[in-house]
């Protein structure tokens, strides 16, 4: 609740979430996010707004006056000598396939380098995850890229650029995977999700008609209802070297390639803590590793190829 303290005493400072979100680096929709939690939390309005004003009612003056002091008590515990590195606390966002792959080894470098840190992994659709970081609920998030700008005050950090593919099952002969897609059953990734929105708006702009039979988000369970052959699927190739597996195949779509990029949502790099900044740097060097020809020989080939988001 500091934080949404310290938002209810620049919305009365400058007078509109609009002032008060620049003043603090929040956009207004985030500015409003966080008041209207702050109102049902303590079950009561405190303002009144008019157009674009937004002025403290009576019990909001009142509560505005106990937030001051709370904010001058909360900022002397700063006084107190405490080790660093056990102060720090990052919420992080991911979609589960980076939880899968990319996260851990990412957190285990982390947490060598900022000893006592701690980590709170909060997992969601993409577009869950970015409402998260924009009103300051997490220091940043793996996430697929929206097909929308993101909000002014946030930025992108890409991470991976991965194509889809058809996948079926190992058995299944052909190549031709629009005869393939068009004629087997089909089994879709969740429209509610942006890869999966991605994978909707490409059939339609391909005119392809297929016989759907499930849709869930959670690749990996897409990928084991693949190999178990109740039909076919069009998926992201989380893995950048190709491995899928044993029970399954993948069919390149050649010119007609689309691609779902996953990436890091996050502030400014200037209005975010040590903490994060090397969190965010450690995540993209691993991602980066991930991609690197030389992992391309010697590894075991993954069970799964799971991913969501």
């Amino acid at each position: 609740m500091i934080r949404e303290l310290k938002t209810l005493t620049a919305v009365a400072r400058e007078g509109t979430f609009a002032a008060a979100g620049k003043k603090i680096g929040l956009t207004q929709a985030a500015v409003s996010a966080q008041m209207q939690r702050l109102e049902t939390e303590l079950g009561f309005a405190l303002f009144d707004r008019e157009g674009r004003t937004a002025r403290l009612n009576a019990r909001g003056q009142q509560l505005l006056v106990q937030a001051q002091e709370i904010l001058r008590l909360y900022a002397g515990l700063s006084d107190v000598t405490v080790d660093p590195a056990v102060a720090v606390r990052l919420n992080v966002g991911a979609i589960a396939s980076v939880q899968r792959s990319l996260l851990p080894d990412a957190l285990a470098d982390f947490f060598r380098q900022c000893a006592g840190a701690q980590a709170r992994v909060v997992p969601g659709l993409s577009s869950e995850l970015i409402n998260m970081v924009d009103i300051g609920d997490l220091d940043l998030a793996a996430v697929i890229r929206p097909p929308f700008a993101l909000q002014s005050d946030l930025r992108w950090t890409p991470l991976a650029h991965e194509p889809f593919r058809l996948i079926v099952p190992r058995a299944v002969r052909g190549r031709d995977w629009i005869e393939l897609a068009t004629t087997l059953p089909f089994i879709r990734y969740d429209r509610s999700s942006f890869g999966g929105r991605q994978v909707d708006r490409f059939l339609r702009r391909m005119q392809l008609a297929v016989c759907e039979v499930c849709e869930l988000d959670e690749l990996e369970a897409i990928v084991r209802l693949v190999g178990n052959e109740v039909g076919v699927a069009l998926l992201p190739q989380t893995d950048p070297h190709g491995r899928w597996p044993a029970g399954v195949r993948a069919i390149d779509l050649g010119e007609h390639t689309f691609h779902r990029d996953i990436g890091l949502v996050h502030r400014d790099p200037r209005q975010m803590g040590d903490a994060a900044n090397m969190l965010a740097s450690i995540v993209l060097r691993h991602a980066h590793a991930l991609q690197s020809p030389a992992r391309r020989s010697g590894d075991p080939a993954p069970k799964a190829a799971g991913n969501s988001g």
